[in-house]
């Protein structure tokens, strides 16, 4: 089914009351997809584009599992619902900010705390509560400076920047040298408080200087726009195995906090189910006030915006009334017993009331090679995951595809994010945050100010250490049932790419299917055999292991290679709706997107009087004509394959494409 109009918007339900400023009457669509050339009915009159007969600016909207083929006939399909209550460039009202700004704070808290908890004892640590205390809110803070740097000047996305996962691997192998070996605990028990302190502080100066280090070589890779040019030959086939392996490959952090308490998790992914799904529809009666007006009665969809939370409160207060009452065992080999809410309240009591993190607060860092080049896989692995995450949140926030500058700006950002962080000493670095993008899906609310006003809850609860303690004692199962929810979100919002593809096309079915099962077999297998990369070069065997360890970048891999080496037609791979839609129009040159909403919030005027500012990766008015590897060609042969069946009018289905 064709969407003739370009300025269609993400389906909004007009019918449902809530305070949100009003916009001017447009279509209701449930599709998905999203025109780039929305903004058309704003400033795109003034460019003179005429977008409203520009055939490229149609979209084809259909469910995947229902195409018969892109150029077969029309068939009717079922779009997928996309309801958003507020879309990326809303601004809710104040209370409703802060409100959802805090569920976001609450979505990320469960992953940000758990890195710190996991990287401490590395860092012999030990039994020192207080400072796990102090890294925690360390990482809360600098996470709330970088999401605030994201989403006001980076890619200017509502997506939030948390502690990276993809950095352990190389954090444990720094550790495990043999001059940071922990010394037995025994031994350190009659050591001094402040030797103590030294021992797990010299430790993460040592990340610190790595970190920091490696970070420069992302803000390279963003500033010269290598990322930009790369996404010229990345296709649906390579964005949704990268996508939604995000989510595949979270299963075991999901399972492994759920699996505490199995009837606590099921109760909250059922409630945030309930809250999220069968009672969106239902609009709770409130009052509001205003000068003009006085009292009025309104109604407020709590049940679309405040799924998570709710649940998370409903789940929480259970368990602590069950604790309080006896009902949960205490001991811990016990079932049941990671269910209760006195299990952490030790961090409640070491924790300090007020305490602001300041930079280089551990100490000067410390730099060595192997350091810096095993921080630096992980930054590889961290890039890759981030391109995806770009895509994923602009589909749900109601955003266009983010174009080739915005991606670069996000990826300096998040460079200068991980400086900061290695400056403050958060004992990792940052990235963007996948479960915040899948709660956008389940709360329908992608409003930048909403991430931004996390941001600053980020930073504000970070200094009142014993708020942010309080939030520790929430149970672990309960954090497992919401990752089953968002992450699963974030899985079917990657396999919504595949609108775009012949899926009658066994080419394509090949290059699917092996990339999203090689990029869970790989990682897997080399989990349990970390050590069986051997090149001859320690640091390069680290690189490698810490590459083909990420689920998310072998399987986007795969469809990379795969989907530019084996020939097809633009049609069968999606490519003519996605350049059309995303990244590229149908002579192959990057597409400049109208919208306003990866613009700076000021100083655009300017930016866009200065020509020379056409030449900067990072800048909205880039023009790839200008980019440092305009004149970067792939070999004949890679080029050739690509389309390699588009000059002879063969259409996918009428070849044979046996296996």
């Amino acid at each position: 089914m064709a969407v003739d109009n370009p300025a269609f918007r993400l389906a909004l339900d007009d019918s449902t009351l809530h305070p949100i400023e009003q916009h001017t009457p447009e279509p209701k669509l449930d599709g998905i997809v999203r025109s780039a050339s929305q903004s058309n009915v704003d400033d795109g009159k003034e460019d003179g584009d005429g977008a409203d007969d520009d055939e490229s600016s149609r979209v084809s909207v259909v469910m995947p599992a229902q195409v018969a083929a892109f150029g077969g006939p029309e068939v009717s399909h079922h779009n997928l619902k996309q309801e958003l209550l507020y879309s990326i460039d809303d601004v809710p009202s104040w209370y409703l900010c802060i409100i959802l700004g805090f569920q976001h704070y609450l979505t990320m808290f469960g992953a940000t705390v758990a890195l710190p908890l996991i990287v401490t004892p590395a860092m012999c640590v030990y039994d020192n509560t207080l400072a796990q205390s102090y890294v925690i809110c360390t990482v809360l803070f600098t996470s709330g400076i970088v999401t605030l740097l994201q989403s006001t000047f980076g890619c200017r996305l509502p997506i939030v920047q948390g502690p990276t996962y993809a950095f352990l691997s190389p954090i444990f192998a720094i550790l495990s040298l043999p001059k940071w070996t922990c010394p037995p605990y025994e031994d350190v028990q009659s050591w001094t408080p402040e030797e103590r302190d030294e021992l797990w502080m010299s430790r993460i100066r040592e990340i610190q200087g790595a970190v920091i280090c490696a970070s420069l070589f992302e803000v390279a890779i963003g500033l010269s726009g290598l990322v930009g040019f790369l996404l010229q030959y990345i296709g649906p086939l390579a964005i949704a195995p990268t996508i939604s392996l995000i989510g595949l490959s979270l299963f075991g952090a999901a399972s492994g906090f759920a699996a505490k308490e199995w009837w606590t998790a099921i109760f909250t992914i059922v409630l945030i189910a309930v809250f999220s799904q069968y009672l969106r529809n239902i609009d709770m009666p409130c009052w509001s006030y205003s000068r003009a007006e006085g009292w009025k009665r309104s109604t407020l969809p709590i049940f679309k915006l405040f799924p998570v939370i709710m649940a998370i409160g409903i789940v929480w207060t259970t368990c602590a009334i069950l604790t309080a009452t006896g009902a949960l065992p205490t001991e811990p080999t016990e079932h049941g017993y990671w269910a209760r809410t006195d299990t952490k309240l030790d961090v409640l009591s070491t924790a300090p009331w007020f305490r602001v993190p300041y930079p280089f607060q551990w100490g000067l860092p410390t730099v060595s090679t192997a350091g810096v080049f095993g921080i630096l896989a992980g930054f590889l692995a961290s890039i890759i995951e981030s391109i995806g995450d770009y895509y994923a949140c602009a589909r749900l926030s109601g955003a266009p595809s983010p174009p080739s500058h915005a991606i670069n700006r996000g990826i300096t950002v998040e460079g200068i994010g991980c400086i900061i962080d290695g400056i403050w000493g958060s004992a990792t670095g940052t990235t963007s945050y996948s479960e915040n993008i899948g709660a956008i899906g389940i709360t329908k609310v992608g409003s930048r100010r909403v991430i931004q006003v996390a941001a600053v809850a980020m930073m504000f609860f970070a200094l009142l250490g014993k708020f942010g303690a309080l939030f520790v004692t929430i149970p672990d199962p309960i954090i497992g049932g919401m990752f089953c929810v968002v992450f699963g979100m974030v899985t079917a919002v990657g396999m919504s790419n595949l609108q775009f593809i012949d899926l009658n096309s066994s080419r394509n079915l090949f290059i699917l299917g092996f990339s999203y099962f090689f990029g869970l077999v790989l990682p897997f297998w080399l989990t349990d055999n970390n050590d069986v990369i051997k090149t001859g070069s320690e640091i390069f065997d680290q690189i490698l292991t810490v590459l083909f360890s990420t689920s998310m970048f072998v399987g986007g891999l795969t469809g990379f290679v795969l989907d530019n080496t084996i020939p097809g037609t633009d049609e069968e791979r999606g490519l003519l709706q996605w350049r059309k839609d995303v990244v590229l129009t149908e002579n192959g040159k990057p597409k400049e997107h109208n919208s306003k909403t990866y613009d700076f919030p000021f100083g655009m005027n300017y930016i866009r009087r200065t020509k020379i500012f056409q030449y900067i990766p990072i800048c909205p008015t880039y023009s790839s004509g200008g980019s440092l590897f305009k004149n970067l060609k792939f070999p004949k042969k890679f080029k050739r394959n690509v389309g390699s069946d588009q000059s002879n009018g063969v259409h996918a289905s009428q070849r044979d494409t046996k296996l």
